[in-house]
């Protein structure tokens, strides 16, 4: 969701259709994405709270969400560069309504708590470069244990399904890693628009994440990473990721989420633990309860 990269030429095209003006581009952007997406089909009533969770290096601050009642597969988000912020709560809480316990942290707990980003999603990058530098491979296999550990220890979370996990731009390693440091327990994954999935280092994350038993949808667009040296070029993820074994590579949108939004960002984003493995990477086939309700099935966007 670094969805500043292409503001002006998102806006050109959406003024030209006559479909948003300037103005309500820019407050749909500031929103995010999520809170323009329509209401989860069959949703479930769930319950929602701020938490805190322990960890080695501090106290992280959280979002968490679940079915109000049963239990449900647990899901691990991680937040893109602007961190925990009310965009991401919606998506965890439609996630949630789709009958998943889903756990929205604050990557940046070290440093300081949410807010991180003092303008949102309309915050200049550079500005949060400094909270994003402050993670690294030892961090991120720390926190993973410690949220999904934290996961294990609900009521809400059912013990007898995978986790699953996605990241969000520089989420998207973090998500990867997250299934390294977890090989037993994660079971699905996914990047969108994740950056530094591929590195020539022998730590990459690609290389790491191709050691766990877990399924992954890796979403990028097709401008990806044109501005930034090619990081995530589609060419060189397929190049590097298929053959890691980490599955099929998927456009699943067009400008870093902006555009087209609506249904390929809402059906893959959302449901995209029941998709991965056909209902059968976080438990018994056929038992998601996004299905098993009648939600959407999300299809790859070619």
């Amino acid at each position: 969701m670094c969805d500043q990269d292409h503001f002006d030429d998102d806006l050109k095209e959406f003024e030209a259709r006559g479909t948003v003006t300037r103005r309500q581009f820019g407050v749909l952007l500031g929103a995010g994405v999520a809170m323009m997406l329509p209401k989860v089909v069959d949703a479930v009533a769930v319950t929602e709270s701020e938490v805190t969770i322990k960890t080695p290096d501090g106290t992280c601050d959280a979002y968490f969400v679940h079915p109000a009642t049963g239990t449900a597969p647990g899901v691990l988000v991680w937040p893109d560069i602007f961190g925990l912020r009310p965009a991401f709560r919606q998506m965890g809480k439609r996630l949630a309504e789709s009958g998943y316990s889903v756990l929205v942290i604050n990557p940046f707990y070290r440093k300081m708590k949410a807010p991180t980003a003092a303008k949102g999603s309309a915050t200049p990058i550079p500005e949060l470069m400094p909270l994003a530098q402050s993670l690294n491979e030892t961090t991120t296999f720390t926190d993973a244990k410690a949220f999904v550990g934290w996961l294990d220890m609900q009521q809400s979370v059912a013990k007898n399904r995978k986790v699953g996990t996605q990241g969000y731009c520089m989420g998207g390693p973090l998500a990867f890693r997250t299934a390294a440091a977890m090989p037993d327990r994660v079971g699905a994954v996914a990047s969108f628009h994740g950056g530094g999935l591929v590195t020539d280092m022998p730590n990459s994350p690609h290389l790491q994440a191709a050691k766990s038993k877990a399924q992954f949808l890796i979403a990028i667009a097709d401008n990806e990473g044109a501005a930034a040296g090619g990081d995530r070029s589609l060419q060189r993820c397929r190049a590097r990721l298929v053959p890691a074994g980490l599955g099929r590579l998927q456009r699943a949108f067009g400008r870093e989420g902006v555009e087209p939004a609506p249904r390929p960002l809402q059906q893959s984003a959302e449901h995209v633990v029941a998709h991965l493995t056909g209902c059968r990477c976080l438990g018994p086939a056929g038992s998601s309860p996004a299905l098993a309700r009648g939600s959407p099935t999300p299809q790859p966007v070619d």
